[in-house]
């Protein structure tokens, strides 16, 4: 008894502090691009969408109705499904093993940063895993006796699910490996309640196949087809590494470990097992997707749904281990919280992001859209009224659309809209943009969201859909780490020669090197059409060479995917010699501002440096 008020006590305090410090940090943090698009669905409901069912549109709108347009709103049902988590957990722990377990389970949850984070961002792994705690909650309880309560909560759990995520699929496949493989679940697979809970969740993804069948399935081409390579890659075997360390690593020791006792013959009582199934299979299915799957998009979350099944038993299994390790099991679970709340922290500070600019844990996602936003106001107010919007990927229509309320920007067809599943959702929209502006209209393009080598086509391409681009404003977000380039245009567009913003690259020092405090910096710098009159090397921001421009260099000739028409070529490298003595040692901003022979002047994106004694460098 004293075990369970202390374990009572224990969670209730560590639940109070992380969702009184996520509900801080979600007022604070931008949104992720993935939010934005959801809210802009949001704001065109719809039974099912490109990319998702229709749920997390859903909770996005009815947050921002109830609470006011801001993120905070945006996010709080997610952060109520969130923080409900853990008390579901602890519930289903209680009845199962032990009231003391049950509030060890919560805690887990809460202190497990895969599972503690969730809510702070309005993604939909969030009613998923409310989806896949409520079908196991329902599946074990049918393991002891099938009656009208478990078959309710295991009905209410799929159609959850199936309104969260395509990936839901897995989660019900799982389930019913488990079901199958104990006898007390064959058992109950043959009463009609449970066959009753198993079509509601069927009939739940109903709107989900009917727009797949009206958009000739691209959702599912997305999820199951465009989205993966299918092809073997050895980076699979990051996904323990990884796992370890965003679970923490005595604590995936033990959900390994239960893992493995599912397949034993001593496995206890059949939800003992029945969730050690759960886990297992999920947890070595993902594993083994990981070598076919989309490797470029996050997917270390995907394992979640088996780990929140293996926490339910990790309380008891810990009970068997020294106290030593069980203290530092725990205490580690609190670091990496505590860690990946710092992370958001750091995030949702603007002077923190820019430290991270230029290096590769740089929060692109969240980063630049205050900064964007401030400037198309700025220009919006220069502009004729009627003054139409236009961004070039989906990213910035849907960011830009929530900064300034605005739900309808068009987007140009661009490789991103693709690669995220949001063109076929965009053209239903009417969002999706061709030909010549037919009014005045402020374009929004980004240079960071494409490779160098294909800037100067995609700069073309912009020309050949719009018309000749005038000279641009720039927005530097964060040193450049952001940048943004916005083209006023005219009704009908322009005519003549496509002259391109200009692309630029420096060649020494590097990003990040260290370097005496007189160093040279060599380059080059490329201009469709119009050329390159000079380059300005600058320290800070504030000009600290000129830069003798002009020399041969043909590799960027052959770097580009097509040829770059600037006149000068190969003559487009750059030279220069600066003297840093004025400046202190320590961390600098190298940059460049790149003069056009047609009048235009570009502030290149920044980069690095640390400025060391002399004595150092020898």
């Amino acid at each position: 008894m004293q075990d369970q008020h202390q374990a009572k006590r224990v969670f209730v305090c560590l639940w109070l502090l992380a969702t009184t410090i996520k509900c801080a940090i979600a007022a604070g943090l931008p949104l992720f691009v993935d939010e934005a698009f959801y809210w802009q669905e949001g704001r065109h409901l719809a039974a099912a969408y490109s990319d998702l069912p229709g749920l997390t549109a859903w909770l996005i709108r009815l947050g921002v109705e109830l609470g006011g347009h801001h993120a905070l709103a945006l996010r709080m049902p997610f952060l109520i499904i969130g923080a409900a988590l853990p008390w579901l957990i602890a519930r289903i722990g209680a009845r199962w093993f032990d009231e003391a377990a049950g509030w060890q389970a919560g805690s887990l949850v809460v202190l497990m940063p895969l599972s503690g984070t969730l809510g702070l961002l309005a993604l939909p792994d969030v009613p998923m895993a409310l989806a896949t705690v409520l079908c196991m909650g329902g599946g074990a309880r049918l393991l002891q006796k099938v009656d009208g309560a478990g078959a309710v909560t295991l009905g209410i759990g799929l159609a959850i699910g199936a309104l969260s995520h395509y990936r839901f699929v897995g989660v019900i496949g799982v389930g019913l490996i488990a079901l199958l493989a104990l006898p007390q679940g064959r058992l109950a697979l043959r009463d009609m309640r449970v066959w009753a809970a198993l079509l509601v969740g069927i009939a739940a993804w109903l709107p989900l196949l009917l727009w797949n069948l009206q958009h000739a399935d691209a959702g599912l081409r997305f999820q199951l087809v465009d989205r993966h390579p299918w092809s073997f890659d050895l980076r699979g075997f990051w996904f323990l590494a990884v796992q370890a360390l965003l679970v923490t690593p005595l604590l995936f020791a033990a959900l390994l470990q239960l893992c493995a006792r599912a397949f034993g013959r001593n496995a206890g009582t059949p939800q003992w097992r029945y969730f050690a199934l759960l886990g297992a299979v999920s947890t070595f299915g993902f594993f083994a997707l990981g070598f076919f799957a989309d490797s470029e998009r996050i997917s270390f979350h995907w394992t979640l749904p088996g780990y929140l099944a293996l926490l339910i038993a990790v309380p008891a299994l810990l009970r068997g281990w020294p106290p030593a390790l069980r203290v530092v099991t725990w205490a580690l679970a609190s670091v990496g919280m505590a860690a990946m709340l710092a992370y958001y922290v750091a995030v949702s500070v603007p002077a923190w992001r820019t430290h991270w600019a230029g290096d590769k844990f740089y929060p692109y996602n969240f980063a630049g859209w205050d900064e964007l936003a401030a400037t198309v106001r700025e220009e919006l107010a220069q502009m004729p009224a009627g003054t139409a919007l236009l961004a070039d990927n989906f990213k910035i229509g849907a960011e830009l659309g929530f900064a300034l309320d605005d739900p309808r920007i068009a987007v140009l067809d661009h490789p991103l809209n693709r690669k995220h599943g949001r063109a076929p959702q965009l053209e239903i929209f009417g969002l999706a943009h061709g030909g010549r502006p037919q009014a005045p209209t402020l374009l929004i393009a980004s240079s960071t969201d494409v490779k160098l080598r294909d800037l100067v086509d995609h700069y073309q391409q912009l020309c050949s859909e719009l018309g000749a681009l005038p000279p641009p404003r720039v927005v530097n977000a964060d040193h450049g780490a952001q940048r943004f380039l916005l083209f006023r245009l005219p009704a009908g567009g322009r005519d003549g020669d496509c002259v391109t913003p200009a692309v630029a690259h420096i060649n020494l020092p590097e990003s990040g090197d260290q370097v005496s405090r007189t160093f040279p910096v060599r380059g080059w710098a490329i201009k469709d059409v119009a050329g390159v009159r000079s380059v300005t090397v600058t320290l800070d921001g504030r000009p600290i060479a000129q830069a003798g421009y002009g020399q041969v260099d043909e590799w960027p000739g052959r770097f580009f995917r097509h040829a770059s028409r600037d006149p000068q070529l190969p003559a487009i490298a750059f030279t220069a010699d600066v003297d840093a003595t004025a400046y202190a040692p320590g961390r600098h901003w190298l940059g460049l501002v790149i003069e056009g022979r047609d009048g235009s002047r570009e502030v290149w994106s920044e980069q690095p440096i640390t400025l060391i004694d002399h004595a150092e460098v020898e």
